[in-house]
C-alpha cells in the first residue's frame, strides 16, 4: 500500500551565515505516522523541523501540506503546532489556562473550552491539575500540560524538537511510552527530532537518519538497524564491528583474513566493501583452526551482558555476551552468514568499528594490549 504523503519538502536549501545546512534536501512524512529525525548535533535535523513549522524560509525549495504549497505561509496559518525542548509554558498561568490558551485565541466557546481540556487532562493523565500553577508542577508534567496544550488545537501535524532532553533517564523512557501512546490514541502524524538512536528505535514507525545536511537511510528501525545503508549508519544505530572486506562473489565475503558465507549479492567480483557485524550476533568459543581467534583484552559487566574488547590481527572487536571470559584468555569467535551484513564502501569507510580507543572512555588506568604481530 503507497504511502499517503501529509507534508512533503522539494528540492530545499537553507544557508546560514554563509554555511549550507541543506542542500537538494527531499523527503514525504506519511500521514499517521510517527517519525523522527534521527542524528548528531548539527546535522539539519531541527533546522527541517522548523522549516515545516515555518519558522525558517528556505533559501530555495518548496514545502507542501496535503499536496498544497506552505512554503510562505506563516506559522500561526500552519495546521501544524510545535513542542521545544524548553516547554514555553505561560508561568503566570495555571494548568487549565495553558491548555486552554491556543482555543480562546481561536475564538471558542468556554463550554467547547471546558470540554476539550478535560479530554486532554484526561489523554495525558493529569486530571485534577487543572488550577495547579506550572512552576509547582515536575518536568515530566510539564511536558503533559505542553503535550496537552499542543493536542487541544487539533493539529495535523505535531513537531517535537527534542522535547524529553530536559528529563533524567526514567522519566524520559516513561514519556516514550506515553507519547507513542498518544500518537496512536490520536492519530495525529508526529515528526519527532532527537540525537538519541534508542528513543528513535523505540518509538518509531519509521526513521530518517540525517548527517552533514543529508539524509542517509529512512526506514523502519529493524531495518535501520538490521540492513544500514554506510558506516554512518551502522555505528550510529547501535553498536558496530565495522571492518574492511572483500565481496569475493555473491554470498561470499572476505574479511579479517578469512572467506565467510553470507547472505549478501549483486556486488562487483572482488569489489571492496564495509562488513557490519554486531556486538550481540558474534558467538564465543573456544579456539581452533576453523575459527577466528584473538585475546580478550577488556571484560565489562553491564548488567545482563558481558562487553568484551577482542584483539583479533590488531582489529578490537567488541563483543556483547552472557558468557563470561578473562581479560587475557584466547578464545575463537564464530558468526552466522544472516549475521553478516555487507555494505557498499562511503565517505564514511574507515571511520568506525574498531574499538581500540575503548581505554580512552574507561579512563586512562586502562591500556590496551599491544598489536598483534603482522597487523597492519
Amino acid at each position: 500500500m503507497e504511502k499517503v504523503s501529509i507534508i512533503s519538502l522539494k528540492d530545499i536549501a537553507v544557508s546560514f551565515d554563509g554555511e549550507p545546512v541543506l542542500k537538494g534536501f527531499n523527503l514525504s512524512i506519511g500521514d499517521g505516522e510517527f517519525v523522527t529525525l534521527l542524528g548528531p548535533s548539527g546535522c539539519g535535523k531541527t533546522t527541517t523541523l522548523r522549516i515545516i513549522g515555518g519558522f525558517v524560509r528556505p533559501d530555495s525549495g518548496d514545502v507542501f501540506f496535503n499536496g498544497k504549497r506552505i512554503t510562505a505561509l506563516p506559522p500561526h496559518k500552519r495546521e501544524v503546532n510545535t513542542i521545544f525542548q524548553k516547554y514555553a509554558l505561560f508561568p503566570h498561568l495555571n494548568v487549565y489556562d495553558n491548555v486552554a490558551f491556543g482555543m480562546r485565541v481561536h475564538g471558542k466557546s468556554e463550554r467547547a473550552i471546558r470540554q476539550k481540556v478535560g479530554k486532554m487532562l484526561d489523554m495525558v493523565d493529569l486530571r485534577g491539575f487543572e488550577y495547579r500553577n506550572v512552576n509547582q508542577l515536575s518536568g515530566g508534567q510539564q511536558q503533559r500540560v505542553a503535550i496537552a496544550r499542543a493536542l487541544a488545537n487539533e493539529p495535523k501535524v505535531l513537531l517535537l524538537d527534542e522535547p524529553l532532553g530536559a528529563l533524567d533517564l526514567k522519566l524520559r523512557k516513561d514519556m516514550q511510552v506515553e507519547l507513542k501512546k498518544i500518537q496512536k490514541q490520536t492519530g495525529i502524524t508526529f515528526l519527532f527530532v532527537t540525537h538519541d538512536q534508542e528513543e528513535a528505535l523505540s518509538m518509531s514507525d519509521e526513521v530518517v537518519v540525517m548527517d552533514k545536511g543529508a539524509i542517509q537511510q529512512i526506514g523502519t528501525p529493524l531495518d535501520i538497524y538490521n540492513e544500514p545503508k554506510n558506516a554512518f549508519v551502522a555505528d550510529f544505530i547501535g553498536e558496530s564491528n565495522i571492518l574492511d572486506g572483500i565481496m569475493r562473489e555473491d554470498f561470499l565475503v572476505e574479511f579479517a583474513g578469512r572467506r565467510f558465507r553470507c547472505v549478501d549479492k549483486g556486488f562487483r567480483t572482488n569489489e571492496p566493501v564495509d562488513v557490519v557485524i554486531r556486538p550481540e550476533d558474534i558467538d564465543i568459543s573456544k579456539p581452533d583452526d576453523e575459527k577466528l581467534t584473538g585475546m580478550v583484552q577488556n571484560v565489562t559487566f553491564k548488567g545482563v551482558f558481558y562487553e568484551v574488547i577482542v584483539d583479533v590481527h590488531g582489529f578490537k572487536w567488541m563483543i556483547q555476551t552472557t558468557d563470561y571470559v578473562k581479560s587475557g584468555e584466547k578464545i575463537g569467535i564464530s558468526v552466522q552468514p544472516d549475521e553478516i551484513h555487507v555494505m557498499h564502501k562511503s565517505e564514511y569507510s574507515g571511520k568506525f568499528g574498531d574499538y581500540s580507543t575503548f581505554s580512552d572512555e574507561m579512563g586512562d588506568d586502562v591500556q590496551p594490549l599491544p598489536k598483534a604481530e603482522g597487523a597492519e
